[in-house]
């Protein structure tokens, strides 16, 4: 079984990638100032981020970011990334080496997620201007008032990266690569670790239960992406099943239920803005894209942030402290389209919660112990024996296409999911009918099947 990220690409974009003819073509577009990024950023706001700002700002605590390897060297990540590691065998050693079918991906999440900004350098001194030799150029202060900010921008990053779009030439699979890099990220200090990619088979392979069970027993937070709706993508699937997973579901630009840039499932703890994002791509660019891939980091933002402001509380606690202050939405408490609720950074920051006897999205532990048939009381140090039964075949993991604005697809897949049994149906039903009301506005956002799209992308400004 091989776990790799699907992209479906426009005609246009095929071409420019297998021949480089029309790359000037797809980037004609005029270069936006990064100030105009910047000022694109409405979740900040509308998710109370900036309010949460007050309280904590994320210093002092490492976030991993699992996904295609990350360019530290971005304006707005330097200083940001702290550490990395490659796990698939074809990566740089720090994992700052864009790979796979998907390199855009993994910047355009830290960015997101703990961009600093940056202050775009003035004009050239005049001529007539002191002849003092200039000292060695001051770090960058956090949070420039130019590009991306992300949701912990005073957060540090841990770079690791996969190669999961096309046969790799490292030669490691999904099997390997998933579970190695949760343990590097557990034990290299990461407190929360974000993944950004998923499948749709709720099902994950038994190689990586005991990578999920060393980071619950070591007491790290993991946030991962729902995935998406359109294209058939309808159900939320591994690892966002995995029990004690926070799963993030997508809203569209009204703070609705994004019919395209989500899915649906009962393990989804919480939804936070899904379109019309922005970010960092490799090479100093900025890019629109869509999908629960961006929604993700902002949610892992927040863990950061609470991380900061109380070191001490647990992993638990921190979940359920987004969770239960997230905003109701859709039917009346806990429900398949947003969880728990729309994330509200500002109240998970600063409302008094009371202190919950559980993760409220369940444990890998207990999970392990009735579908394995394990006890592990303790954390494991090494990787469970290998698989009595054969691994279960996972569909591709998705991550951003790029695809032109043109080519928008009305069509709303089937809102009711088969494969979650009685429970699950009973629990959709209202949604499936509020899936077919949001159907009527048609989204404005084309993407695919996957948890992100790329929409428009500024290139590199000239020198």
């Amino acid at each position: 079984m091989t776990l790799r990220f699907r992209r479906t690409l426009s005609a246009a974009l095929a071409t420019a990638m297998a021949g480089g003819a029309l790359a000037g073509a797809l980037l004609t577009a005029p270069a936006a100032s990064a100030d105009a990024w910047r000022d694109k950023e409405f979740w900040l706001k509308d998710s109370g981020v900036t309010s949460a700002w007050q309280v904590s700002k994320g210093a002092g605590v490492k976030v991993a970011i699992i996904d295609s390897g990350i360019d530290g060297s971005h304006p707005d990540l330097k200083g940001a990334v702290v550490g990395g590691t490659d796990v698939s065998g074809a990566g740089a050693p720090n994992g700052q080496k864009s790979i796979g079918a998907k390199t855009e991906h993994g910047t355009l999440v830290a960015t997101m997620l703990a961009g600093r900004g940056h202050t775009t350098p003035t004009a050239s001194p005049s001529p007539t201007a002191s002849a003092t030799p200039p000292g060695p150029p001051a770090a960058a202060p956090v949070g420039g008032p130019d590009g991306i900010i992300g949701v912990a921008p005073e957060a540090e990053i841990l770079a690791v990266s996969t190669w999961l779009g096309s046969p790799n030439p490292g030669g490691k699979t999904d099997q390997e690569q998933i579970p190695d890099a949760v343990r590097w990220a557990v034990d290299n200090g990461a407190k929360v670790i974000n993944i950004s990619l998923g499948s749709t088979s709720p099902d994950w392979p038994q190689s990586w239960d005991a990578a999920f069970l060393y980071a619950e027993q070591k007491d790290v937070v993991i946030v991962a992406a729902a995935g998406n709706r359109v294209g058939g993508n309808v159900q939320v699937g591994a690892p966002a099943t995995i029990p004690g997973v926070l799963t993030v579901a997508g809203l569209d630009g009204e703070g609705r239920a994004s019919v395209d840039s989500s899915s649906q499932g009962i393990s989804i703890g919480v939804a936070a803005p899904a379109e019309k994002l922005v970010g960092g791509i490799p090479g100093g660019s900025y890019a629109e894209w869509a999908g629960t891939s961006g929604a993700a980091p902002i949610v892992s933002g927040v863990a950061a942030l609470i991380r900061s402001k109380w070191p001490e509380m647990s992993a638990n606690q921190v979940i359920n402290r987004i969770v239960s202050t997230a905003k109701d939405a859709g039917a009346p408490g806990k429900d398949p389209l947003y969880g728990y609720g729309i994330l509200n950074a500002d109240a998970a920051l600063k409302d008094d919660v009371p202190t919950a006897g559980s993760n409220p999205l369940g444990s890998i532990a207990d999970w392990i112990r009735v579908h394995r048939r394990g006890d592990f009381s303790e954390p494991s140090q090494a990787p469970v024996a290998s698989p009595t039964s054969a691994a279960p075949t996972l569909a591709d993991p998705t991550v951003p296409a790029a695809k032109t604005p043109a080519t928008v697809d009305d069509a709303l897949p089937a809102a009711v999911v088969l494969g979650f049994g009685a429970l699950f149906l009973a629990l959709v039903t209202g949604a499936a009918i509020q899936l077919r009301r949001v159907s009527k506005n048609p989204p404005t956002v084309p993407e695919e099947a996957e948890t992100g799209a790329l929409l428009k992308v500024d290139p590199p400004s000239r020198k």
